[in-house]
């Protein structure tokens, strides 16, 4: 066998080095190495205080259940121990809690999928939790007395939280509940909505919800209700949209301008929004700040006219849009009813039976909207191509918010849940 030069000698110790460290590098980078995650729905239960997590698609078959208020006795004590607290406590008990507590309003993933993070309205705060043991990883208490929606910022790493009663919106750090920063908005801020790539965040204020005062002719004692822009890094204002001005402006003077439930576009030159007391829903063009179509949905001839009967000045509440942006889907809360809406022709389908559906949201394949059914418990996936119904689930007490999230890919419960 002839002898080794000096290159080969190299290129052989370098192979057995490599050969004997592999395995150990590896084995030592394995700690490091993302957790796999699967795309599930987060569904808030706000009557019983718990969320339901489904799978995102297909049967939509329930994983797993969390208890979201672990710290229901601790926060009960506070609670009472100051008169004020246990005052707007029983005012959300009796207004918009319908003669029950709201324990859950949204909620959303951390990046990692390892919590939870949810805002909590009869608590007036924002918890993360321990998706692996269910416990509170941290708290955030609101300014004011009463937590409502939230968004995620595309990147994950924020949640703005709408402090309805204070009229401010928290953004806070989703990872440790820091707030990074807050910005002033009108009366009762509501639904939170971040541009695609994280630039803007867009507020939407309903004004009071709560009082009878609820004639045509009186929708100026309802407040101050518009939608604030605001620099996501700096939370600077950058816009104030009023729409009473852009109602009056194509002859809707007797039509709400509290925008509830709202969807962009994919490319986000529209905005696609629902009112007070309003059976459907308009177009806002972003470009030319103006109402640009308005749809009519139909009626369900079996509600009431009378206003006061409305679940907080809703007729309907809930929009998402078709990732492709060829649909909508509208959730007809007092009517009864969810339906796709052809975006080109604003044509509907099929009106789908629902009980009191108080959201849409997509599933995770894109092919089907899904909406909460408060009044039955369960959730319904509707087709988006046919526009029918293809299963529906059952839930905990009073589902609202519904939201695509991730979670371990072994997740079924926490372990001391």
């Amino acid at each position: 066998m002839p002898a080794l030069g000096p290159r080969r000698l190299a290129a052989v110790a370098a192979a057995l080095v490599l050969a004997v460290t592999a395995p150990a590098t590896a084995a030592s980078a394995a700690p490091d190495t993302p957790a796999a995650l699967r795309e599930v729905l987060f569904v808030g239960n706000n009557w019983d205080g718990t969320a339901d997590v489904l799978d995102s698609g297909g049967d939509f078959g329930r994983i797993g259940r969390i208890n979201v208020i672990p710290d229901k006795e601790q926060r009960m004590a506070e609670i009472k121990a100051d008169p004020i607290k246990w005052i707007y406590f029983m005012g959300i008990r009796n207004s918009v809690g319908e003669g029950h507590d709201q324990f859950v309003d949204d909620m959303y993933a951390t990046p990692d999928g390892s919590a939870m993070v949810v805002s909590r309205p009869s608590f007036a705060d924002v918890v993360s939790l321990d998706l692996a043991t269910g416990a509170v990883k941290w708290r955030f208490p609101m300014s004011g007395y009463r937590a409502d929606h939230m968004a995620v910022s595309p990147d994950g790493t924020r949640v703005a939280v709408s402090a309805s009663t204070s009229n401010t919106v928290h953004v806070l750090d989703i990872e440790t509940g820091r707030q990074v920063g807050s910005f002033a908005t009108g009366d009762k801020p509501h639904e939170n909505v971040f541009s695609r790539d994280g630039r803007y965040l867009w507020n939407m204020s309903i004004g009071e919800v709560n009082n009878a005062l609820d004639a045509p002719w009186l929708d100026w004692t309802k407040g101050d209700r518009r939608i604030t822009v605001v620099d996501a890094t700096t939370f600077r204002q950058v816009k104030v949209i009023d729409m009473r001005q852009r109602l009056d402006a194509i002859g809707l003077k007797d039509y709400s301008d509290a925008v509830r439930p709202a969807a962009f576009s994919p490319d986000e030159s529209k905005l696609y929004f629902q009112v007070s007391f309003f059976n459907g829903f308009f177009e806002y063009d972003v470009a030319t700040d103006r109402i640009t179509r308005t749809k009519t949905l139909p009626k369900n001839p079996a509600t009431s006219e009378d206003r006061t009967t409305w679940v907080n000045d809703s007729r309907h509440h809930g929009i998402t849009m078709k990732p492709d942006g060829t649909k909508l889907c509208v959730a007809g809360t007092m009517d009864d009813y969810a339906t796709v809406v052809d975006r080109t022709t604003l044509q509907e389908g099929p009106l789908v039976p629902v009980s009191k559906p108080y959201w849409a949201t997509v599933s995770g394949d894109g092919k089907s909207c899904v909406v909460s059914e408060s009044g039955a418990d369960r959730v319904t996936a509707i087709d988006f191509a046919t526009g029918e119904k293809t299963v529906s689930v059952p839930v905990g007490d009073h589902p609202q918010r519904v939201r695509l999230a991730r979670v371990p890919a072994n997740w079924s419960g926490p372990s001391a849940g």
